[in-house]
């Protein structure tokens, strides 16, 4: 690894598992409906979430709310989430060697930027995409382009955990494509739904098995 190599990595379910943030989310509208015990609610949402509910619907019905004002709740607040073991150690080792770090993430732009804020990683990233902004989603190849075109190098890696769209768009560019797979808690469950020429050149079980440095 050397000043022209360029990792980039996906955002939920990578660096941290998406499922956290949902977590997050259903506390802050539990505490928001029911201030006082708000507990008994976040078990129950999670609950029925577990199920295969729609929990907003629910909601809505039971405290007379409108589901818009509840998906505002979701998205808006400020979430609670973690890294995953060595993401930091990682980002400080591509640092340290003079790598440059790129994020391609989809999603709303509030929504994923406040991860990133609350993930305390924002100094090191060198390019944000995130699909709001852009105007198109995985697989499109252009979001990764875009990477190309904004962080030069001669080297790029992409870390990711769906490979029913994530490596589409760097394999057809010639990046080299890591797959974090899933530790059983990962939301998006139809990563099986893939092409063999859809797949990454690695596979990783945690960040201690990523071996770019």
């Amino acid at each position: 690894m050397n000043k022209h190599t360029v990792v980039v990595f996906d955002l939920d379910d990578t660096l941290y598992n998406e499922l956290d943030y949902l977590r997050s989310a259903y506390k802050s509208i539990a505490q928001f409906l029911e201030p006082m015990a708000w507990r008994p609610l976040y078990s129950k949402m999670f609950s029925l979430y577990r199920s295969n509910h729609n929990v907003f619907e629910l909601l809505a019905q039971q405290y007379k709310i409108e589901i818009e004002s509840l998906l505002n709740l979701y998205h808006n607040h400020q979430p609670e989430i973690t890294l995953f073991d060595g993401v930091l150690e990682i980002f400080d080792a591509i640092k340290i060697k003079q790598g440059r770090i790129g994020i391609i993430t989809d999603g709303r732009s509030k929504t994923q930027r406040a991860k990133l804020k609350s993930l305390k990683i924002l100094k090191y990233i060198d390019k944000i995409i995130v699909s709001e902004e852009f105007g198109s989603e995985k697989p499109n190849i252009l979001n990764f382009k875009a990477i190309e075109s904004s962080v030069p190098g001669t080297d790029y890696f992409y870390i990711a955990d769906n490979l029913k769209k994530d490596f589409i768009g760097p394999n057809a560019l010639g990046w080299q494509c890591v797959a974090l797979i899933d530790n059983g808690k990962n939301i998006h469950r139809e990563s099986y739904k893939y092409m063999d020429a859809h797949n990454p050149l690695h596979f990783i079980l945690d960040f201690k098995d990523l071996k770019i440095i």
